[in-house]
């Protein structure tokens, strides 16, 4: 629980200096660089105030952050020893936990997905069920009622002398 809890804070913190990094860039015009070799065996804190140094701990070097990479590669720096933004974010546990993370956004997007269309699979087939229902409800009643005008003609059929039973039989009262 501890390790996910500061996973995600790590991840926190890198997502909120990116942030900070970004507007930094982009909100104020920012004087001539300072290179970060001059940074050089000074102290991480020292070093990774300009937000496109890196610090490596055991060579307690400040290089220039690789930007053309994504990642620094490990010529210039170990990844669980490169620090970047903050001192104890470590590169290695963040990949580690955005990877993580992305992964579980992806699953929980398929499982509501697949929810989804399965729960409007159900519907339909409830839907279906109840549109039958009425159906053979409709058709019982269809039937009730001609069998009860059905009765009804013979009835006045019999009264009028009418009967179904014998064509002919009127023919033989003449």
């Amino acid at each position: 629980m501890f390790e996910v809890s500061r996973a995600l804070t790590l991840v926190f913190f890198f997502i909120f200096y990116v942030n900070i990094a970004i507007d930094a860039q982009t909100s104020a015009p920012t004087p001539a660089p300072i290179s970060c070799a001059l940074k050089s065996n000074t102290s991480c804190d020292e070093c990774l105030k300009n937000v496109t140094c890196l610090w490596c701990i055991p060579t307690k070097q400040c290089i220039d952050y690789p930007v053309r990479t994504i990642l620094p590669p490990h010529s210039v720096c170990p990844l669980p020893e490169a620090r970047w933004g903050l001192c104890w974010v470590n590169f290695q546990i963040l990949i580690i936990t955005m990877s993580v993370l992305a992964g579980i956004i992806i699953i929980a997007i398929f499982v509501c997905c697949f929810c989804c269309c399965k729960c409007e699979k159900i519907g339909n087939k409830r839907e279906d069920a109840k549109v039958e229902r009425q159906n053979r409800a409709r058709k019982t009643r269809q039937e009730e009622r001609r069998t009860e005008m059905k009765v009804r003609h013979d009835e006045i059929r019999q009264k009028y002398g009418l009967a179904k039973g014998n064509p002919y039989a009127r023919m033989e009262d003449n």
